[in-house]
């Protein structure tokens, strides 16, 4: 016998009605679209009174202009890309001295060879 009277014992909830509170589904695939307006474009939202619009994965302001937005995206991927480039003539620069100072390196060791050489031969006469 339990110490201060019944067991728990949570009352039984009743079962949610499977029917929709919504009429809509009822109506037909052209009325609903002319009802809530299902012919939509990208997302657009408007943010401290700038719009911007999602295209291609990216928000693009429309403030300025749909063709500005447009433009400044071509210009930044262009921008990455000379900046592409630029790191690669730097480095293919960087090489081109290193080899640029091997070659001279190696000149200079030759230079001195024949140097000791010619050296060498003038004492034996």
């Amino acid at each position: 016998m339990p110490l201060f009277g019944n067991t728990f014992s949570p009352k039984k909830i009743p079962p949610r009605k499977s029917a929709s509170l919504s009429s809509l589904h009822t109506l037909d695939r052209s009325t609903r679209e002319i009802e809530l307006g299902l012919e939509y474009g990208p997302p657009a939202m408007n943010l401290g009174g700038q719009s911007w619009k999602f295209e291609d994965g990216q928000w693009i302001s429309e403030s300025g202009g749909n063709a500005s937005g447009r433009e400044l995206q071509r210009l930044k991927k262009r921008n990455v890309q000379l900046e592409e480039e630029n790191n690669l003539l730097k480095l293919k620069i960087e090489v081109l001295l290193d080899m640029l100072t091997e070659t001279t390196v190696e000149y200079h060791m030759i230079e001195k060879e024949v140097e000791d050489i010619k050296s060498q031969h003038r004492r034996k006469k």
